[in-house]
């Protein structure tokens, strides 16, 4: 513990370790609008700032015993949301989740021993208790453990997405190959009504404006259709 600078107990800590306390509901409310996978890496950064938020609320700091509180229970929320998103998810996506988290090397019970040894702390701490500096170095060994679990977790969600990515894009392809088949068959039709048009001479001049219409309709399908295969292919490569 020695290599933190701590100042006496409810003395300020140094000057950065502010910027460590949460801001009240700001996380709460963003957890709607993260995707999956940048939820649960956002699971790792939590869980080293609860140990560091936990060693100096340990140490006297009022401020990050609030603020390691605040996160302890943003982590557990955030980690039973995760959990539960198996139950959503197509079959094979969530045999994944329910795998990486309750299977054979499952790394469910890791997180939660480790959510459950900041909380165990920080009661300790709260109490002054003479017991409080073993659980903290428990915590710190504890943490390479926790990241390789929450790495784990991190890695299958980002394979959920991905496998999901990939659907999307086929479904993707499909509805435009079969674009690209109607507007070749609307060109065919548009090209015989203009021959028609030409054929039937003065009387077939507003014929001839709907041919010119749809013609017209069937290139900026070719456009659109173009513009949706580009856009697959960007997502392909950046996913």
């Amino acid at each position: 513990m020695a290599a933190f600078s701590l100042s006496p107990r409810n003395g300020m800590p140094f000057s950065s370790t502010p910027a460590l306390a949460p801001k009240p509901g700001a996380s709460a409310g963003r957890d709607s609008e993260m995707s999956l996978v940048n939820l649960a890496a956002r699971q790792r950064m939590l869980s080293q700032r609860m140990v560091l938020q936990t060693v100096l609320a340990a140490r006297g700091s009022d401020l990050h015993m609030k603020a390691a509180r605040g996160s302890l229970a943003l982590f557990t929320d955030s980690q039973a949301k995760l959990v539960d998103t198996a139950r959503h998810l197509d079959a094979a996506s969530g045999d994944i989740i329910r795998k990486t988290y309750h299977g054979p090397q499952g790394v469910g019970p890791i997180i939660d021993a480790f959510a459950q040894q900041v909380g165990t702390a920080l009661d300790l701490a709260e109490r002054q208790s003479p017991r409080v500096e073993d659980a903290l170095a428990r915590l710190v060994e504890s943490t390479d453990s926790a990241l390789e679990a929450l790495n784990t977790a991190t890695t299958a969600f980002d394979q959920v997405g991905k496998a999901k990515s990939e659907t999307l894009m086929k479904e993707l392809a499909g509805i435009v190959a079969s674009i690209q088949t109607v507007a070749r068959e609307a060109k065919v039709v548009s090209f015989n009504a203009q021959v028609m048009a030409a054929r039937a001479g003065q009387h077939g001049r507003e014929f001839a404006v709907v041919a010119n219409v749809l013609s017209g309709i069937t290139n900026e399908i070719d456009g659109l259709s173009l513009q949706a295969v580009s856009l697959a292919g960007r997502s392909r490569t950046a996913a």
